[in-house]
């Protein structure tokens, strides 16, 4: 175990990879004298930037009780990669919650209580540190054009030009996740009640957290009015879906 990582968890027991989490980092548990952490690590570039975005926004959520999120322990960057330490909680992501089940009942209520968490998160006091110089869509447009130029994602230069020409009315800005899918929240005792891989969290539009949060069940309208049932405070139109599930967010 890295030297760095130990002073800052303790010696180290037994590491437990998880294969379930990951899909821009390997994450372990890591057993110590002192506890039980998680570690996240990243090896490329981009992967690397949003580790380091996530350990920013958590460390500053320490000392924060509204927003339910990992506690923060320590950053560690190294020459060819990056170490996020953070406690470890028990749970499963939604995603696996959902498919472990097959009564409905079940769903309904897992579901209901992800609208109920993700309605709470934006209903929660703007944390200025968390905030962004420019408007927040602009500032996902920009980042966008970035990967297309820099061929770091598989959206095109011609759906970015349509999202441009197509921006949606602005809303109120509030605080977001800012990729907030079933695999990044997690189930503790039947209720989804904790946010996961919170890089993007920040202050913007509510309508890309709502349009991602449904985009596994989009299909169900059972599952729909379970979510809104939790979910109050706006219903995202057709147009408004499309444009973020399948316009924005197929650039991150």
């Amino acid at each position: 175990m890295n030297k760095q990582i130990e002073e800052i968890v303790g010696k180290t027991q037994k590491v437990n990879r998880l294969d379930e989490q990951g899909c821009t980092s390997e994450v372990s548990q890591i057993i110590t004298d002192k506890g039980c952490y998680l570690l996240k690590s990243s090896f490329e570039g981009k992967y690397r930037e949003w580790l380091m975005n996530e350990g920013q926004v958590l460390e500053k959520l320490n000392h924060n009780n509204q927003i339910p999120v990992p506690k923060y322990y320590g950053f560690i960057e190294e020459r060819d990669s990056s170490h996020l330490i953070m406690s470890f909680e028990d749970g499963i992501t939604l995603t696996s919650a959902l498919n472990n089940t097959m009564d409905i009942t079940e769903k309904n209520s897992l579901i209901r209580s992800f609208g109920h968490l993700l309605n709470c998160l934006h209903e929660t006091q703007t944390i200025e540190s968390l905030n962004h110089k420019n408007d927040w869509l602009t500032e996902q447009l920009r980042k966008a054009e970035f990967y297309v130029k820099s061929d770091q994602t598989e959206g095109s230069w011609k759906q970015l030009q349509k999202l441009m020409l197509n921006k949606p009315l602005p809303v109120q800005q509030v605080m977001i996740h800012g990729d907030c899918t079933t695999d990044n929240v997690l189930v503790v005792n039947g209720e989804v009640r904790l946010f996961i891989d919170v890089a993007g969290m920040t202050i913007g539009d509510p309508r890309y957290d709502e349009s991602l949060a449904i985009r596994s069940f989009m299909g169900n309208e059972v599952y729909i009015n379970a979510f809104y049932e939790g979910y109050k405070r706006y219903k995202v139109s057709k147009e408004e879906f499309q444009y973020f599930d399948k316009g924005l967010y197929e650039f991150f």
